[in-house]
């Protein structure tokens, strides 16, 4: 709003036994459902060129487009429809377009390993299209009592199978830790004050590490020191020694190797694409002349 920038709201197309919904009442509450009853296709998704966004499904993971890889949303392209100006919802702006035909969001991924900007577009620009999932919505709460109550007797379901067709964005402003994992932010605001139940020592190593400089790092309120000293469980360090004990096995199957192949054998078998870099990690602790840049 303070940008001049109308905000869009795309609306997801629902639909049961390959109809749309047309009850306003089924229609409202599937669209209200959370991300994590949809497969992760929004009801509502709000978008405003140049707010962050974040993939929920893999588009092309040999090219960093991948579940949980952060965007900017810089243009939708879509189709006018009648159906748009029927929408009014009390928690958005007045202003506010809704679109229920999106084709593709035009989305920029600064990490996008895209030798070649795409025909037409800029650089890092990538379409992000319609995706379609499955999901079953209870439609129990909607029922008169009498019929619900019928439905159990008789041991009728009351869940509906609904397919969704959805763009695969939510918006990025926040995002747990578990989504956060593998990825260097530029600023970041953490909330230390944990939950309920027991603490996961990675909820709190993951949230504090994803950004370079602890100026970059704001906790937003005071926390119990003790969410510090979380130690790792007995499942952990379990894991701990059964990954160590793979590596030194590892090492003694391939010891033939490592102590037999030279630096410049190291460097023939890369250039002629017959290992990898972790086979190669295994030889260069015999091999320290050998240098990757070579």
């Amino acid at each position: 709003m303070e940008m001049g920038l109308s905000p869009i709201v795309c609306i997801a197309q629902d639909y049961i036994q390959g109809k749309t919904v047309d009850d306003l009442r089924l229609r409202q509450a599937i669209l209200e459902l959370p991300d994590n009853k949809t497969e992760h296709l929004p009801g509502y998704l709000p978008l405003v060129p140049g707010m962050p966004v974040l993939l929920t499904e893999n588009v092309a993971t040999e090219l960093g487009l991948s579940n949980g890889t952060r965007g900017i949303f810089r243009q939708l392209v879509y189709n006018e429809s009648p159906e748009d100006v029927r929408y009014q919802d009390k928690n958005f702006p007045l202003n506010t377009k809704f679109i229920t035909q999106p084709k593709y969001a035009l989305v920029e991924f600064p990490g996008c390993k895209l030798d070649n900007k795409l025909a037409e577009l800029q650089s890092k620009i990538v379409p992000i299209a319609i995706s379609e999932q499955t999901f079953l919505f209870d439609a129990k709460e909607l029922l008169p009592a009498n019929v619900a109550k019928a439905a159990k007797i008789n041991k009728k379901t009351t869940k509906l199978t609904v397919k969704r067709k959805a763009l695969r964005l939510i918006p990025a402003y926040s995002m747990t830790t578990h989504k956060s994992q593998g990825q260097t932010l530029g600023k970041i605001i953490v909330d230390l004050v944990m939950p309920p139940g027991p603490i996961e020592l990675a909820s709190v190593y993951v949230s504090l590490s994803r950004v370079k400089r602890l100026d970059d790092l704001l906790i937003i309120r005071p926390f119990e020191f003790g969410t510090l000293q979380v130690k790792p469980s007995t499942a952990q360090i379990e894991e701990l020694k059964r990954l160590d004990k793979i590596a030194q096995s590892t090492r003694k199957r391939f010891q033939f190797i490592v102590k037999t192949t030279t630096s410049q054998e190291c460097r023939d078998l890369q250039a002629n694409h017959l290992t990898d870099k972790k086979t190669l990690y295994c030889m260069l602790e015999i091999c320290p002349l050998y240098n990757y840049s070579h």
